[in-house]
């Protein structure tokens, strides 16, 4: 086998990829004697990688190995290829993660919507029972976001991407230290960082926390970033905003935690410990831990509003099928990603496809996707996209994908040949194309908003494949 390839990681190989961009990629791996998946996270390595950036990515992998924990994605091994191996390996740092098998949390939230208080309050409780062993290591997250919060096969939140951490006290000591870097996402950071003042590590993570309460009751962030140049945000300091939508819509008991963390001076800020004693926190959850029940809740605002049946149309069997069949782990194919439907129907056969993000169609691959080029770059799409032009290539088991890059979103249009036969029917086949989003990092409920917009689309609406009522 001739060229540039990924390597063997611990036995594992790098199958495709599910996530990431520009220097940071995301693969399935699989292990085929030990019939086990995970996921392996490539930091490129070029001439251009300079020495402090060697030593942040060494830091992410140090801090991120030394954390065992439920609620904490799980670090198995890494490997480093460096750049002299480049004529047969493609140089990086190989980080072999546990696969989240549920993918993205907010990947199943409706945007605008959210999900239920009782939702809320068991993803809350897991992600603080995380953070608060995460702080007693002495390490400060400093990058907590939807898109870093992840489900695994049996729908528990992990905690991801240690990218931006930082060790704040010494375990043997209980020395602690200020923090001075200014990192993060805008919607999530703390108002303190925006001086040049050095600042407390936990009360930024209480802060995260607190803007993912909220996000996950009302379905979007409460500002674009926590500053005077927002106005969302001058309006909850000076109070204007609790009687206005969303915050109306959230109850008194929630809304009280997210104000206690969402409080302006990081000294009378909220603590994680004060978090796990507040009332709200305190009470029994009223989900049962069912599987399958954790799947209904989490999927029901998408349930709702009609997403979930634009994800899984009632298409019968997928004619022409492939006798390869696609490896999946058994815990793919657990109660909960099957309730969830993160499984597509292709050519090939089922495959795992963990976001939601999808839709099927009643035109040829070529055809939808200028249609969606077209709506892209119309003023009908309110987004400033810039897309590049669609371009068809050949992926695994010669299936032809047309893929299209789109910027701003930082994502992927993939659209492959699907022919099938209505339940039902005569068994008259019909030529369709199956069209799934990736988005490779930013916002998921953004993402989640782009991909209604192109199934709305005037362009497009018309030749989208729904469940039938």
């Amino acid at each position: 086998m001739g060229g540039v390839r990924y390597p063997k990681i611990v036995g594992y190989e790098l199958v495709d990829q599910i996530g990431g961009g520009g220097f940071s990629s995301v693969f399935r791996a699989v292990n085929i004697e030990e019939h086990r998946v995970a996921a392996c996270k490539l930091i490129r390595l070029t001439e251009e990688t300079t020495e402090k950036e060697r030593k942040i990515i060494e830091k992410e992998i140090r801090v991120h190995s030394a954390l065992k924990h439920p609620n904490v994605l799980e670090f198995l091994n890494a490997v480093v290829v460096d750049l002299k191996h480049k004529e047969t390996y493609v140089p990086g740092f190989y980080m072999l993660l546990e696969l989240a098998g549920g993918g993205d949390l907010f990947d199943k939230i409706a945007a605008d919507v959210g999900v239920s208080e009782d939702v809320a309050q068991l993803y809350f409780m897991q992600l603080i029972s995380g953070m608060h062993y995460i702080h007693s290591e002495g390490v400060c997250h400093r990058d907590l976001k939807p898109e870093n919060l992840l489900l695994d096969a049996a729908g528990t939140l992990k905690i991801s991407d240690f990218g931006l951490s930082s060790v704040f006290r010494l375990k043997d000591s209980g020395k602690t230290r200020m923090l001075t870097e200014r990192c993060g996402s805008l919607p999530y950071v703390a108002p303190e960082l925006n001086s040049e003042k050095p600042y407390h590590a936990e009360p930024i993570d209480a802060w995260g926390v607190g803007v993912i309460l909220f996000t996950l009751l009302a379905g979007n962030t409460p500002w674009d970033e926590p500053t005077k140049n927002s106005p969302e945000f001058r309006r909850y300091v000076s109070g204007e905003f609790f009687c206005e939508d969303p915050w109306n819509r959230i109850p008194a008991e929630p809304l009280s935690l997210i104000r206690g963390l969402l409080t302006v001076d990081p000294d009378s800020r909220m603590t994680l410990d004060e978090a796990f004693q507040h009332p709200w926190c305190i009470r029994p959850s009223q989900l049962t831990g069912r599987p399958m029940e954790l799947a209904q809740k989490l999927a029901q605002s998408l349930i709702d509003n009609g997403d979930l049946d634009l994800a899984n149309p009632d298409l019968g069997a997928p004619m022409d099928v492939d006798e390869d069949t696609v490896m999946l782990s058994a815990a793919h194919q657990s109660q909960f990603t099957q309730s969830l439907m993160l499984f597509s129907q292709t050519q090939s056969g089922s495959r795992y496809n963990p976001h939601l993000t999808r839709f099927y169609a009643s035109l040829g691959p070529s055809l939808l996707i200028n249609l969606v080029y077209e709506f892209l770059q119309s003023s009908e799409c309110e987004y400033k996209i810039k897309a590049k032009p669609p371009q068809p290539f050949t992926k695994e088991r010669n299936v032809e994908i047309w893929r299209m890059r789109i910027g701003v979103f930082k994502g992927w249009v993939n659209i492959e040949r699907y022919v099938y036969s209505l339940p039902g029917g005569d068994g008259k086949e019909m030529e369709g194309c199956l069209c799934t989003m990736q988005r490779d990092e930013g916002n998921p409920l953004s993402w989640r908003q782009l991909w209604r917009a192109i199934c709305q689309s005037s362009l497009v609406e018309p030749h989208v494949l729904r469940k039938k009522a």
